[in-house]
C-alpha cells in the first residue's frame, strides 16, 4: 500500500478548505428581533501578564521587562508544525509558539519569532514556564519552600521581583 503525501501552503488554506459550508438564507425571513443582549463574561482570564528575569534589549537599546502572554489555541499549537524552520529544527519550535503568544514586551506589540530569538536564554526559559503554567495549569503561581524555615509558601510568577510587594 503507497501513502500519499498532500501539501498545503499554509494552516489557513487547510482551514478553509475544511470549513463547513455556510447555510443558505431563507428566502422568507421572519421579522427581525430584538438583539439578544450581550453574554456576561464569566471571569475567564485570557491575558497573563509577566515580568521577564532579564529583560529584552531591542535595537536602540532599551530594555524591555514588562509583558503579556495570552492562552494558547489549538491553532496556536498547530501552526508552528508547518513552519519550516520547525522542520529543519525541531528545537525551534518553542520560539515559533512564544512568538504567537506573546502579546506585548515592554512598548513592543509587534513580537515576532525575530524578538523572541534575540532574548536571553534564561528569559525564553523564563517564558516556557510561564507558557506551560499558564495554559497547562491555568495559573501564574509556583510553591516554592523557604530554605531556611522550610516554610512552604506560593509565589505568584506573574510579576515583581521576589521579596517585593
Amino acid at each position: 500500500m503507497r501513502r500519499r503525501t498532500v501539501t498545503a501552503g499554509s494552516l489557513e488554506e487547510i482551514l478553509q478548505a475544511t470549513a463547513p459550508a455556510p447555510a443558505p438564507e431563507q428566502a422568507a425571513a421572519p421579522p427581525a428581533a430584538p438583539a439578544p443582549a450581550p453574554r456576561e463574561e464569566h471571569g475567564l482570564r485570557t491575558e497573563f501578564e509577566f515580568e521577564l528575569p532579564r529583560g529584552y534589549v531591542d535595537e536602540a537599546g532599551t530594555v524591555h521587562r514588562h509583558g503579556a502572554m495570552r492562552l494558547a489555541t489549538a491553532r496556536d499549537e498547530l501552526r508552528p508544525q508547518i513552519d519550516l524552520r520547525v522542520k529543519e529544527n525541531p528545537a525551534y519550535l518553542s520560539v515559533v509558539l512564544l512568538s504567537q503568544v506573546i502579546t506585548r514586551i515592554g512598548a513592543i506589540t509587534d513580537v515576532h519569532a525575530g524578538v523572541v530569538e534575540r532574548m536571553y536564554a534564561t528569559d525564553v526559559a523564563f517564558l516556557q514556564d510561564f507558557y506551560r503554567r499558564v495554559n497547562s495549569e491555568g495559573h501564574t503561581r509556583a510553591a516554592v519552600t523557604c530554605p531556611h524555615c522550610e516554610g512552604g509558601f506560593e509565589v505568584d510568577l506573574s510579576g515583581g521581583r521576589l521579596g517585593e510587594s
